[in-house]
């Protein structure tokens, strides 16, 4: 009896580096304006209909087009200048991106009221995004918030 072909698989998960262009690469230049904090890049990344999901546990959990984006852009960078994200699984499946990574930084400046705490953080998060016409639509965020607030003090 011959030996049937393997299905082709649904989805893929590779390092950054070696993605085609494609949804994938969209997120790629996404988590790279995260890193550096280019607001300017906004348009060339987000669609304009963009909508963010944040955790429920947020003072704000939907962010809506290139204004929603630069606000969460802005509001980390200016808490964490030093803000990086690092990507360590990436899986496409057609207009769909999930990243896993990890966002680091050091508090230097206010974040939602609170002064700055001079403390690093490495925090875990989980993105899903839709990608249509070269740009993220949407965006689902799971970040390790418990994490994160211990880590900055909040917490004990």
């Amino acid at each position: 009896m011959a030996a049937s072909a393997p299905s082709p698989a649904r989805s893929t998960v590779s390092s950054p580096s070696a993605l085609p262009a494609g949804a994938s690469h969209v997120v790629e230049r996404l988590h790279a304006l995260w890193s550096t904090g280019s607001v300017a890049d906004i348009p060339a990344v987000y669609a304009e209909s963009f909508v963010a999901h944040m955790p429920r546990g947020w003072r704000q959990s939907e962010f809506m087009g290139h204004a929603g984006a630069k606000e969460l852009l802005t509001r980390i960078r200016t808490a964490f200048p030093d803000w990086h994200e690092q990507l360590h699984d990436l899986v496409e499946s057609g207009d769909t991106v999930v990243t896993r990574y990890t966002s680091t930084g050091t508090n230097t400046g206010p974040l939602d009221g609170r002064p700055p705490t001079g403390r690093t953080v490495c925090v875990d998060e989980i993105s899903i995004y839709r990608v249509k016409d070269a740009r993220v639509v949407e965006q689902w965020c799971l970040v390790d918030d418990l994490s994160f607030a211990r880590q900055l003090g909040l917490l004990t």
